[in-house]
């Protein structure tokens, strides 16, 4: 399987924003403590966080292939065929099928809702961030609008209440605050 310095190196070889970087950093811790608590296989869920994105920049305008695009990047590499197709299934263009698949869908829009918290609070750091904090902004139809809330409460159909699923995301992002820059 393809390990992280590789997959790092991937992204910055296809992705040129910093913030998406970081997003995807988030996605991948979201992802391996997701995978922790349901005993998965962490680096495995990790690297599909990590790469959910890579083809972004390629993509942005053409979003029917976002995804597919991506799984052409790693057609020869060792990424197992389960991550590449939770990456595929991610945007929705592919079903949802396996357990990976439903956290990816909803661990994506919730790292945006985070980081917007972070940036809204007064003290703008993740270790500031408490799980009540997040829920008022979840909770705010107009704050963060681009994170889907229909899509992170799909938690729900993984067995995990929103509220565990906010706390779970938010401690794992709080887990690489300096790799995230708050």
């Amino acid at each position: 399987m393809m390990g992280r310095a590789e997959a790092l190196d991937l992204i910055h070889a296809h992705v040129q924003n910093k913030n998406l970087r970081k997003h995807m950093l988030a996605v991948e811790a979201v992802m391996s403590a997701a995978a922790r608590h349901f005993q998965m296989d962490e680096a495995l869920w990790g690297l599909a966080g990590l790469l959910h994105d890579l083809d972004y920049d390629e993509t942005v305008n053409d979003f029917p292939r976002h995804g597919f695009r991506t799984a052409e990047i790693l057609k020869d590499s060792d990424v197992p065929e389960e991550a590449l197709h939770a990456i595929q299934s991610h945007p929705g263009h592919v079903a949802r099928d396996s357990l990976m698949d439903k956290v990816l869908y909803a661990a994506d829009p919730i790292t945006g809702l985070i980081v917007a918290a972070v940036l809204m609070h007064p003290e703008k750091k993740l270790e500031a961030l408490d799980i009540e904090f997040i829920e008022r902004r979840f909770r705010e139809k107009r704050f963060a609008a681009g994170a889907n809330r229909e899509q992170i409460q799909t938690c729900e159909t993984f067995g995990m209440p929103l509220r565990d699923f906010l706390e779970l995301s938010l401690k794992a992002m709080q887990s690489i605050h300096g790799d995230l820059g708050f």
